[in-house]
């Protein structure tokens, strides 16, 4: 999707003023909004030469909805999907690359929830089937809260082929089961990482599960059967970036 879209809230908003003003195009701010963490916002814009717009908090409610914008909002050039050969390219300048794929994953929630984790947590894409799967739809950025302008999408004909296609370059292609026979923090997640989450409820694909070097689970010590998609990527993506982090 191409365009302009809006993004808001304090982090989202500075983070794209530091990494990407060139895509900013209009900062609004609510006039009441004077604290120090808006006058940071306020002078990386003027230092980027972004034009700033004061408004009154009804405005940004009227624009956005129900939404927790603390007061900042900004529109920004969309950022276009990656093709396979954007991912390619990427990697080669990318040491011990951390990628996210999603095998069939269909509620845009979940795909939302899973780019903002991605975001966080440093992934260089997130890899999404072009069939039967949630594609980059307004919901799905709105419940990203930004990272869909921040975290490349690539849309992929064959999930499995692009895997195949990620192992010779290098990577580790790790999925995840709740029956899997190692847990994830006895799994090397330090390295250059493609870790496959699969669809809700029926879990990754015979053929997936196939093409992975390994399949890891988390701990589960209370009586519900399986977590939701986008609460198991979190917990699996920071433990990756725990063992970075000691590395």
């Amino acid at each position: 999707m191409s365009g302009t879209q809006t993004i808001y809230g304090l982090h989202a908003v500075r983070a794209m003023l530091s990494k990407h003003p060139e895509r900013v195009t209009l900062i609004r701010i609510a006039e009441r909004r004077d604290d120090p963490r808006v006058k940071v916002i306020e002078e990386l814009a003027r230092e980027q030469s972004r034009p700033i717009e004061r408004v009154d908090a009804h405005v940004l409610k009227k624009l956005l909805g129900d939404v927790t914008h603390q007061g900042v909002a900004a529109d920004v050039e969309a950022l276009p999907p990656w093709t396979d050969d954007d991912l390619f390219t990427a990697l080669g300048s990318a040491p011990s690359p951390l990628i996210l794929a999603l095998d069939g994953v269909q509620d845009p929630h979940n795909l939302g929830a899973c780019l903002r984790t991605a975001d966080a947590c440093g992934v260089l894409a997130v890899i999404v089937p072009k069939d039967r799967a949630a594609q980059l739809t307004p919901a799905v950025r709105k419940v990203a809260a930004g990272a869909a302008e921040t975290t490349p999408l690539v849309v992929v004909t064959n999930l499995v082929r692009t895997l195949k296609v990620l192992k010779e370059s290098g990577l580790w292609v790790i999925g995840a089961d709740a029956d899997a026979p190692k847990q994830a923090y006895e799994a090397d997640l330090s390295g250059g990482i493609v870790l496959v989450m699969g669809a809700e409820g029926a879990g990754l694909r015979q053929l997936t599960q196939q093409t992975c070097d390994l399949m890891v689970r988390l701990p589960q010590l209370g009586s519900v059967e399986s977590l939701n998609v986008s609460v198991a990527t979190g917990m699996l993506l920071y433990e990756a970036v725990r063992q970075r982090q000691q590395a």
